[in-house]
């Protein structure tokens, strides 16, 4: 496990750092960010990526299971002195907003789509259209399956945490060999879960496209952005020609951006005769 996952007001400053430099960017197209934009983050964590959105004025809420790393968002952004309201709760479980106004114009959904069980992704994604507003934007980002630390083994130990592609290997050795490296069960549990999800290019698209959602833009990145924080490597996006090649594509995308609006239903009615 790498040191930033420990020391998570670290971790907090170079999710901030990134979302800065890339996320707001790659959304100012599509979206204006004000004082009346309301953001919301699921799976939060210790909210830095939400923290950029404070600064700029906008109304951000994060949302997220594990009630410490709540209380870490609430310290951090205390401690920037930057206002946002954080609440732990299993999205799922979350009472979709009445109004309209409640709703919100920008729904962050990063890193978490991987860990959604495939039997719930579905619901997952019908249920974020009840919290978007009419014209809002979803930004998921995601880790392609294939590429070479996918499997998000790095958070776990030992050996085993150093080794990429180890997550493609058959489920009885990838997990002996976490268990070999030192790994708790709890941990084997978790890269098990996101084993068992496999995320892909093509299953996102496809699901994000039957629960009803249109794709604005799409980035897949060959170095992602956040490397630049954590590796001081430079971020840059995957060959066209890559891009463009399903499966193969899944390989060499360390990260997956995409912007979605809900797809607009068109109706037709009668004309009095």
């Amino acid at each position: 496990m790498q040191q930033r996952h420990l020391n998570r007001r670290q971790y907090f400053c170079e999710l901030a750092n990134t979302a800065r430099e890339f996320y707001t960017d790659n959304l100012q197209p599509h979206i204006t960010l004000s004082a009346d934009t309301r953001v919301l983050e699921i799976g939060c964590g210790e909210g830095g990526n939400l923290l950029p959105f404070a600064e700029k004025g906008c109304q951000v809420r994060g949302m997220d299971i594990c009630q410490v790393r709540i209380n870490e968002a609430q310290t951090f952004f205390a401690e920037c002195h930057q206002q946002g309201t954080f609440i732990c709760k299993d999205f799922l479980l979350a009472e979709k907003p009445i109004e309209e106004v409640d709703r919100y114009d920008l729904i962050l959904v990063h890193d978490v789509i991987e860990h959604i069980a495939p039997s719930c992704k579905r619901e997952f994604l019908l249920h974020i259209k009840d919290f978007l507003k009419a014209g809002g934007i979803v930004f998921f980002g995601f880790p392609a399956w294939q590429n070479p630390f996918g499997g998000h083994q790095q958070i776990s130990v030992g050996f085993a945490s150093k080794l990429p592609f180890i997550h493609l290997l058959p489920k009885p050795i990838y997990r002996a060999m976490l268990k070999l490296g030192g790994a708790t069960g709890d941990n084997i549990d978790e890269l098990m879960d996101i084993r068992a999800s496999r995320m892909t290019i093509e299953n996102f698209e496809r699901q994000v496209s039957e629960a009803g959602y249109t794709i604005c833009q799409r980035t897949l990145w060959l170095i992602n952005p956040h490397y630049k924080q954590k590796f001081h490597m430079i971020p840059r996006k995957l060959w066209s020609c890559f891009a463009d090649i399903p499966y193969l594509r899944n390989f060499y995308t360390t990260s997956a951006w995409y912007l979605l609006r809900q797809t607009l239903v068109k109706t037709t009615g009668s004309e009095d005769s």
